[in-house]
């Protein structure tokens, strides 16, 4: 009790706004819909699992935090899964939903109701995925139609209409049976995959599958199991793609050679992920060089990137929360787990975590380099 204790006493100097809710039940979904609004889904198996919009507390969203009489998220828009949800995203510029999760055999689409406060499944994506331990990871791809990229393994890559559920584009040539971990969209054509193995590729639509992109010559060190996101904005300028493995190393590596990561470091984890699907690497979208990092613990730790070493160094966060391990009172590090975290899309230091104890936190760090 006394690291709880002493860890709550250096909240007070360590964050600007720290907010815990409870939610239904775990998720690993926060998808934002806009700078006031998240969906999250339970992840479940054997039960119904909730699908919510839920509004962040005025006194979060609001431009001016005066007087908030509100201090906790408001459901706007709730719905029932009957499998559990570990993907969720939304179609930007509709009220549209894509789900995925175990048994992979399916997409799922959803519509948000504009005249009542129901989310509705409207339709369902048939996979042709043999194993069924397998569930299929999504990205949309932004265009007038709305698409969806989908694909559990590097030869099952397809994008497909949602509408029409017509296949657009597939990587059925292809003879690699790799397992996919992540998937990120670029623009309207090109996307980004990275492979369980560590393996990266990057995917032009427009052409046939082999003439389409480039992908990494080998994969990442053996036993390890790896996770990727793409920094979004100034593509041109250094390297672009942050993977993450099991054991805690990260890679930074340019788009244009994913041959040749730029910079190669060790974490500061105590001990492999207990569950490797539950790694997440996020780059900050308003924090040059920032990212951070889950699915180790009951933390969230943030890095400067721009203070690295090229190589083999041992970086140290620029700043941990761990208030999942200390505010629900259990201090059991596999209790609080962390599913998820995700950056607020224009609030600099601001994310939402989430973890195995159905948690939800709302927390804006102050950088230690700049708390003055």
């Amino acid at each position: 009790m006394d690291e709880a204790a002493d860890w709550l006493v250096d909240s007070l100097r360590l964050y600007h706004d720290l907010h815990a809710f409870e939610l239904p039940g775990p998720t690993r979904v926060l998808e934002w819909t806009d700078n006031q609004g998240v969906y999250v889904a339970g992840c479940e198996s054997q039960k119904k699992n909730e699908i919510l919009h839920l509004l962040l507390p005025p006194k979060l969203s609001a431009e001016n935090q005066g007087l908030c009489p509100e201090r906790d998220f408001r459901v706007k828009h709730g719905g029932f899964s009957d499998k559990p949800v570990y993907n969720l995203k939304h179609v930007p510029e509709t009220r549209l939903l894509v789900t995925t999760g175990p048994p992979g055999n399916s997409l799922q689409v959803w519509q948000v109701a504009e005249d009542s406060d129901m989310i509705k499944a409207v339709s369902t994506i048939a996979i042709h995925e043999a194993k069924s331990n397998l569930w299929p990871r999504i990205a949309v791809l932004v265009s007038k139609v709305p698409k969806v990229l989908h694909g559990t393994r590097v030869n099952d890559l397809h994008v497909t209409e949602l509408e029409s559920q017509n296949t657009l584009y597939m990587s059925g040539e292809s003879d690699s049976e790799e397992e996919i971990s992540s998937l990120q969209v670029l623009d309207a054509d090109t996307f980004v995959f990275c492979c369980a193995s560590g393996r990266l590729g990057f995917v032009d639509i427009r052409q046939k599958w082999g003439d389409s992109g480039r992908t990494t010559s080998s994969p990442g060190p053996g036993g390890e199991l790896w996770c990727a996101a793409v920094r979004t904005s100034g593509l041109g300028s250094g390297p672009t793609i942050a993977s993450l493995s099991s054991n805690g190393q990260l890679q930074l590596t340019d788009l244009r050679d994913l041959d040749h990561p730029v910079s190669t470091v060790q974490c500061r984890v105590s001990k492999p992920s207990p569950d490797w699907e539950l790694l997440t690497v996020t780059w900050a979208p308003s924090l040059d060089g920032c990212l951070a990092i889950s699915g180790f613990d009951g933390t969230v730790q943030i890095y400067d990137t721009m203070s690295w070493e090229k190589n083999g160094s041992h970086v140290e966060p620029l700043f941990i929360h761990k208030g999942h391990l200390f505010m629900d009172g259990t201090e059991n590090s596999m209790h609080s787990m962390v599913t998820t975290h995700s950056w607020h899309p224009s609030k600099p230091r601001t994310l939402l975590s989430a973890a195995v104890d159905a948690s939800l936190h709302v927390w804006d760090w102050i950088d230690p380099c700049n708390s003055c």
